[in-house]
Parts: structure tokens; C-alpha cells; sequence
């Protein structure tokens, strides 16, 4: 059954071609799309275009069908086009006592009453099914569909950043743990400066308070509504965008009914961005691990159940984790050049070519919350070296402290520089008894205070994040 069906039949190839993969999608929406219709119904009555009765139907069907939607395992039947029309299909359902659900059910009875109260004399299973052929007025799928999508990704964005959090926490207590447990620093993949195992965990926890600022940003983009643009181009009818708005907890309006279609790519493109930044930085960990488990470094190694074996040599025990997890990093930052693709050239308005960054946006929330989860887990057997300074190898290193010494004694630094150079390779440079670093964000003043408490300033910036079942609770309380 097709929202658009004007008496004609349409192939069944076309249908499963543009229709069978966006059902699956579209499930993971049902409850957006409820909760975004129940706003609308409330609106609808409060601007005179339904009955209260009529709005009382549509409220404790839509209950019912939250219930459904969030039910294990739900799916959007071959039945329905979409999500769109499996809500206004079902309501119609559900009111004339059809299809699966009992016509007996509470929240069949509730609408019936309600219904019953304004209009006397009238089948109360009527009313609700002219209920629900009236939840359309003022609308189109191109706005559910945004509508929905905002939802969803407010709402995964703020589970997002306190996953993201939890991460940076983590490496924030290993940074405290291992502040005093020295590592050469690199560059040019040689041997450079003495720095910290605390100092190599603080800076991938502030790598991760970037990549939320960045997330706070796409995630802001999509606190608007565009409930009420309709097709792009509004309605002639009298609705109240504003209260939506407030219902479903946006901070703002989509104010230019066609910038509501043009947005659709660039918000996506943004919040994909945003979890690219994210897996750069867990991917660049990754790389490290791998690395330092390498037999030239040896500075951490993993506990046996988070390595695996060769077929052939009994020795082996590889890091087939961190290197999944750096794969798979990868693979996300390929995405938000994914969206471009999809999305550069098209003409004005609606196009069908958006259903496509479904698939693409809600695989790139799940990639990287569970990359987050497979880090978390990869830390816990994560054994760290705590003598890696005691290797002969990393002497020449101290040439920069013996120079800086020199400098304290009031000798130029070029001075100090020279003299220190003809000493290189000699051996004679040793780890100082106590290590001089002052300064903020050095071995002496790691700084995972100020990081913690940045870490905590974005977080709460992502506000509640309103989950279908909260904002269920927020517009069914309404004027109450």
C-alpha cells in the first residue's frame, strides 16, 4: 500500500528495487517518525485542522505503535512503502479493528472514547479512521523523513559523545597510572626526546575532545527543525512550526522551507565528518599500539586473549585487533567522501538519491560505537612496559637534557648545542636522576585536569539528547 497510489499498479520490480532496503533502514526510525507525528497531531488540533477527539485518536494510536516499534525484532512489513505509510496505514488499522493488532486494545478503546465524547452518534472506530487519514494534513515525507533523521541524530550524537568520553576517560586514568613511566618520543621515526607513557595517553584523550567538539558542532546543525516545510515550498494551511519545534525539544527552526531539502546531504556529511575525526584518532592509536608491540620497540604488549596465532609458526601472537580496529578507522574516514558523491550536482528540491545516505549514515554510528567499545576492552589488556628507559639504546636521547642543563648554567643554547653534538653516539649520556619538566603538558605537568575538564564542558554542551521514549513523554505531558 503506497501513499502515492492514485489507482494505478505499480511494478513490483520498481517497488523492490527503490522500496526493499529502505524498510530495513526505516525500522530504525519507527520510533522517530512516531514520536515526530505525535507532535504534529498535537499541533494540528491546537491550530484548529483537528478535533480534540481526533487528536486524542491519533495520540493513543501512535502509543501503541511505539510500543510495536520498539518491540525485538521489528520490521517494517513488504506491505508498507516506508516507514511513513506503515504509521498512517497501521492507525487506519488499528481504528477499524483490521490487520494484526486486537481491536480490543486499550489503546483502541482510549481513542474510541475520546473520539466518542465530540462526536455523539458516530461509530467511535469511524472517527479514528478519518484520525488517521487526516495526520498527513500539512505535511510531506520530505519533512518526516528530515524530521526523523534530525531526531536520530541528536539523539545518537549524544550517546556518541558519552561513549566517546567514557574513551577519553580511560586513557586520562592511564595517563595519571603511567605519568612517571618514561618512553622515547620520535620523529622522523628515530629516537628523539625523553617523553611519557602519561604524556602518550593524556594527548589521544585530548585528540578525542577535538573530535567531540567537532561532533558538537554536526550534532548542532541538526537541532533544527524542519517540521512544517513540507515537499520545500511550506503549506497554504495554518500550522504552528514553532510548537513542533518545542515539542520535540529543537532549538531552532529550519527557517527557509528549501534549505530544509538542500540540507539534506551537507548535515550528514558533517555528522559523518565528525566520526571520521573520531576514528583518525582511534585508528592513529591503533597504528601505535601495533607499533610499539613490534619486537624493535617492545614497550606494551596484550594479554593472551586479545592476540591470535599463526597456522604455521607456534611463535607468532599478532595484534589482529588493533589492526581491524585501524582497518576499519580507515574505512570511516572514507565516508564523508561517500556522501559528496552521492549528493554533488543534484538539482534543486527533493531527490530520491538522499534514501541512500541512510544506509551510509546509521553504518557509520554503529562502525564507530563499536570500534569505541572494542578500544575500551583492547585497554584493559593492554600491559605496559614501565623499563623502557633502561635500554642503551635510548641513551643519546639525554643530549637534550645535558644541553638544556648547560643553558641553565648560563650557556648559550648553540653553544651548549655544539658542545653536546661532539658527544653523540659516545654513550656517555644518562637518564637524570629527577626530571626537570615544569611546564604544562610536559612529564612533570602532564595536565589531565584541564583535559578532564574540557572533556566534561563539550559532553554537557550535547544537552539531554532526547531519546523517542523521552520526547514520547515531553508531547504526551504537553498542557498538562
Amino acid at each position: 500500500m503506497y501513499l502515492w497510489d492514485k489507482g494505478g499498479a505499480p511494478g513490483e520490480s520498481l517497488i523492490s528495487f527503490t522500496c526493499d532496503s529502505d524498510r530495513v533502514y526505516d525500522a530504525r526510525l519507527a520510533p522517530y517518525d512516531i514520536v515526530g507525528s505525535m507532535a504534529h497531531a498535537v499541533m494540528l488540533e491546537k491550530c484548529g485542522l483537528i478535533t480534540a477527539g481526533e487528536r486524542e485518536c491519533l495520540l493513543a494510536g501512535l502509543a501503541r505503535l511505539m510500543e510495536e516499534s520498539l518491540q525485538p525484532g521489528f520490521s517494517i512489513g513488504k506491505e508498507y512503502e516506508d516507514i511513513h505509510s506503515w504509521v498512517e496505514i497501521r492507525l487506519g488499522e488499528m481504528a477499524a479493528g483490521e490487520g494484526k493488532l486486537d481491536a480490543g486494545h486499550p489503546g483502541n478503546a482510549m481513542a474510541g472514547e475520546a473520539a466518542g465524547k465530540q462526536h455523539a452518534g458516530r461509530p467511535a472506530n469511524q472517527i479514528a479512521v478519518e484520525a488517521a487519514r487526516k495526520l498527513h494534513t500539512g505535511r510531506s515525507r520530505n519533512d518526516q523523513v528530515l524530521t526523523d533523521l534530525h531526531l536520530y541524530i541528536r539523539h545518537q550524537s549524544y550517546l556518541l559523545a558519552h561513549e566517546l568520553k567514557s574513551l577519553a576517560d580511560t586513557f586520562l586514568d592511564l595517563s595519571e597510572k603511567h605519568s612517571d613511566d618514561l618512553m622515547p618520543g620520535f620523529t622522523h621515526m628515530q629516537a628523539a626526546m625523553v617523553t611519557s607513557l602519561g604524556l602518550w595517553f593524556a594527548s589521544y584523550a585530548e585528540s578525542l575532545c577535538d573530535d567531540l567538539q567537532v561532533l558538537s558542532g554536526a550534532a548542532t546543525l541538526a537541532d533544527a527543525s524542519p517540521l512544517g516545510t513540507a515537499a520545500g515550498y511550506g503549506t497554504s494551511l495554518p500550522i504552528d512550526r514553532e510548537l513542533t519545534a518545542s515539542l520535540l525539544g529543537f532549538q531552532r527552526l529550519m527557517v527557509a522551507s528549501p534549505y530544509a531539502q538542500m540540507s539534506r546531504g551537507r548535515t550528514e556529511r558533517q555528522v559523518t565528518g565528525a566520526i571520521a575525526s573520531a576514528a583518525n584518532t582511534i585508528g592513529r592509536f591503533a597504528s601505535d599500539v601495533i607499533l610499539f608491540m613490534s619486537p624493535g620497540y617492545g614497550f606494551v604488549s596484550l594479554s593472551d586473549d586479545l592476540t591470535t596465532g599463526s597456522s604455521i609458526m607456534p611463535q607468532k601472537r599478532n595484534p589482529d585487533l588493533f589492526e581491524l580496529i585501524r582497518a576499519r578507522c580507515n574505512r570511516l574516514q572514507a565516508v564523508p567522501g561517500e556522501v559528496v558523491l552521492v549528493t554533488s550536482g543534484l538539482p534543486p528540491g527533493y531527490n530520491r538519491d538522499y534514501q541512500e545516505l541512510k544506509a551510509t549514515l546509521f553504518d557509520a554510528f554503529d562502525g564507530i560505537s563499536e570500534l569505541v567499545r572494542a578500544v575500551r576492552v583492547a585497554l584493559e589488556g593492554l600491559v605496559i612496559r614501565n623499563d623502557i628507559m633502561s635500554d642503551s639504546r635510548y641513551n643519546d636521547i639525554f643530549s637534550v637534557e645535558e644541553a638544556n642543563a648547560m643553558v641553565r648554567e648560563g650557556v648559550p643554547f648553540r653553544d651548549a648545542y655544539r658542545e653536546v653534538a661532539g658527544k653523540a653516539g659516545s654513550g656517555s649520556f644518562a637518564a637524570p636522576k629527577k626530571a626537570d619538566y615544569t611546564h604544562t603538558g610536559s612529564i612533570g605537568n602532564v595536565g589531565q585536569e584541564i583535559i578532564g575538564e574540557r572533556l566534561g564542558m563539550i559532553t554537557e554542551g550535547f544537552g539531554k539528547g532526547y531519546s523517542p521514549q523521552e520526547l514520547f513523554g515531553r508531547i504526551t505531558g504537553w498542557g498538562t
